[in-house]
């Protein structure tokens, strides 16, 4: 029976793969001709590339859930809790509707915040019995209606918020989601919460499929739609997996990004390097990011180098997640 869950779940792990491969290859022209586009910024010119490749993403992750549904339906393989997985699917649909709206036609940050809490209602209605957070080296602590009434939409919302905030070159925001939910999904297994896992392979699987179009040179962009959707799935998979400290951990870079672009009052222009001879510079004394950072400490990266950092940063974040819940929460 062990071999035929493992089967199964890489089954679901390729049909996301698939089903977001597929679509992107469709869609990608479909955008191009109906001008939803955004400028690559770090390359001369400013190439228009189509944007709002979250879709895709969005797509692949529920045509993943609905199978590993099916599975745990009708042919009992798949020992997920349906309910959590109906939920969860709510909450990344409204997130996503969030993330298309501003791709489309540009939101507030306030008025996204708010409304990415109130998408977290599915999640805080699951979770309302719950009164307790699991601290490694503690054990459970005790936080009553605190939970699921602050802690919960702050979470989403936060790390919905805080992947959106480290992007905007080639792949970036991919491969920190891949990297971020395999360490995620580590510690799941090790757990053996299984529904928390099955949200990590299904959303693991959708992000490889976009990968190959979104990786240097990038011909698509997943916009704000695939950025709030990889946050929240980060958020909801810790949620259920009671390893929220974990997720917090992997998050710590996009916590750092926010927190400084938040003191510079979240620039929306003049963040990117400045492109000469194939690399990226950046002059101003003062940096607004993690990414201007790097460049300004390496005296100019190539964009590929400067992911590379990035997702090496992201591996050791996700390693000593890891390691603490080995040592933390050891069974």
């Amino acid at each position: 029976m062990t071999l035929i869950k493992h089967c199964w779940y890489l089954l679901i792990f390729a049909i996301s793969w698939c089903t977001t491969f597929i679509v992107t290859r469709k869609i990608i022209p479909w955008l191009r001709r109906r001008g939803v586009v955004g400028k690559d910024l770090n390359k001369p010119g400013h190439p228009e590339v189509p944007e709002m490749g979250g879709v895709t993403i969005v797509i692949g992750v529920y045509i993943g859930y609905l199978v590993a549904f099916m599975g745990r339906k009708y042919l009992k393989i798949c020992p997920i809790d349906c309910v959590t997985i109906m939920a969860v699917v709510a909450t990344i649909l409204m997130v996503a509707m969030v993330g298309i709206f501003d791709d489309l036609k540009g939101l507030r940050k306030v008025t996204k915040a708010y409304i990415i809490m109130v998408a977290a209602l599915p999640m805080m209605t699951l979770q309302m019995s719950r009164t307790t957070v699991m601290i490694p080296f503690v054990g459970e602590v005790e936080v009553g209606l605190f939970y699921p009434l602050i802690l919960i939409p702050l979470g989403i919302t936060g790390a919905a918020n805080g992947f959106n905030m480290l992007g905007g070159f080639n792949g970036l925001e991919v491969s920190l989601g891949i990297v971020a939910m395999g360490a995620l999904a580590v510690i799941a297994y090790y757990l053996n919460e299984i529904t928390a896992l099955v949200i990590l392979i299904v959303a693991m699987g959708a992000l490889l499929g976009i990968l190959y179009y979104n990786r240097y040179p990038a011909r698509i962009f997943i916009g704000d739609t695939g950025t709030f959707t990889i946050g929240t799935i980060i958020a909801v998979a810790t949620i259920i997996g009671k390893f929220e400290f974990a997720g917090i951990i992997v998050m710590i870079p996009h916590f750092i990004e926010l927190l400084v672009k938040g003191i510079n009052r979240f620039p929306s222009r003049g963040w990117q390097g400045f492109y000469k001879e194939g690399k990226l510079y950046w002059y101003h004394p003062r940096s607004v990011g993690l990414c201007q950072w790097i460049m300004k400490i390496t005296n100019g990266i190539t964009e590929v180098r400067l992911v590379m950092v990035l997702v090496i940063l992201e591996a050791m974040c996700g390693g000593i997640a890891i390691s603490v819940t080995y040592f933390g929460l050891g069974k």
